[in-house]
């Protein structure tokens, strides 16, 4: 049985893996290859060195950069609510998905959702948080690496540029779509109901 509604991919890329304080620089999602969705935000802490060496980003005279080419930026609220008319342009109900969405994505999420009061918004269109971490290692239990990469390589016999939120959303999409074809159960196990 196929799921009921829209399963849509997302990723964030942050100053670094603080939950509690670190400031989102990229937040994409991917929904049927077709619809993609991306937006940088100027961060208003400094990068973390660990996370421009992931991630490629920095900051500088006022200006974010990914791996040295300036990028335009959108404020954080106004990217916040174009990602929720986005999500609401789909057949309901949705479920968001990431790559280890429990320990991080959903939770640095909802922190600025709240924090900017559109929480209650977000809520009218979003379900649920789908972590596909837990859900590769229920599918395939047999493999040593559960990292998105190492997945991406095993599955797709590809590398891609990792830590770009656009590439990992659309690579999480088609490992889940094209080779993973969870059961609804499966799904269910691994989602948390707002």
């Amino acid at each position: 049985m196929a799921w009921q509604g829209t399963i849509v991919f997302f990723d964030l890329e942050t100053t670094g893996l603080g939950t509690k304080s670190c400031h989102i620089v990229q937040l994409a999602a991917s929904c049927e290859h077709l619809t993609i969705f991306n937006r940088y935000i100027l961060p208003g802490i400094p990068i973390e060195y660990g996370a421009t060496k992931v991630n490629g980003f920095t900051v500088s005279d006022g200006q974010l950069f990914l791996n040295g080419e300036p990028v335009r930026t959108d404020p954080l609220y106004s990217s916040l609510q174009s990602f929720i008319d986005y999500l609401g342009s789909f057949p309901g109900p949705v479920l968001l998905a990431a790559h280890n969405a429990w320990r991080f994505d959903q939770i640095v999420l909802m922190r600025v959702l709240r924090k900017f009061y559109l929480f209650e918004q977000f809520k009218q269109v979003v379900s649920g948080f789908m972590d596909t971490l837990p859900l590769s290692k229920k599918l395939h239990p047999h493999l040593d690496c559960f990292k998105q990469p190492c997945l991406v390589r095993y599955f797709l016999e590809r590398n891609y540029i990792a830590h770009n939120a656009v590439e990992d959303s659309k690579q999480l999409e088609e490992l889940f779509w094209n080779y993973w074809k969870p059961y609804n159960k499966d799904i269910s196990e691994c989602t948390d109901w707002i």
